[in-house]
């Protein structure tokens, strides 16, 4: 069986079996995916989870589903044990800013579902700077550039002490 000529002149190369492709090609595809698995169309509420909901709200409990009802969204929450008891009080005033955020009537009813959620790594504030006394040896050093500043970072970190780290 003989090929057209039309078939090897375009201009595309044939995809290729075996190889990986780049990430970042099919991340966003990936991902629209996973959130739409879970009736979110728009990532935005969970991306933007804290903000919308507050970080009291955001610490005890986080967006799992969205679907919509007869009545309107239903949005399932992950809550820490003991926590949604709390947090049903305030279903009225979590909705209002969910809903205040989209500008339009997106929840009308919250679920909860209890459960430990992933810790969230904490935000570490930068290390003080430690000012390295003018007699320090490392600021004598009249060698390579990295070098030296190698050394006058190990004085800092020895002004500050391990600890500090």
């Amino acid at each position: 069986m003989t090929q057209s000529g039309d078939d090897k002149q375009s201009g595309e190369p044939p995809p290729r079996r075996g190889r990986a492709g780049a990430v970042a090609r099919d991340t966003p595809t990936l991902a629209a995916a996973a959130f739409a698995r879970k009736g979110f169309t728009d990532p935005t509420l969970v991306l933007r989870w804290a903000e919308i909901a507050g970080p009291e709200v955001a610490r005890l409990a986080r967006p799992l589903k969205l679907s919509e009802g007869p009545t309107g969204g239903v949005l399932t929450l992950k809550a820490e044990p003991g926590a949604s008891l709390f947090l049903s009080h305030e279903t009225r005033q979590i909705c209002t800013r969910i809903n205040a955020y989209f500008g339009r009537e997106m929840v009308t009813r919250l679920r909860f579902v209890q459960g430990p959620l992933a810790m969230r790594p904490l935000r570490r504030a930068p290390p003080r700077a430690a000012l390295v006394p003018e007699c320090d040896p490392s600021l004598a050093f009249r060698g390579a550039e990295g070098l030296r500043e190698a050394l006058t970072s190990l004085a800092r970190w020895r002004r500050r002490g391990p600890a500090a780290d």
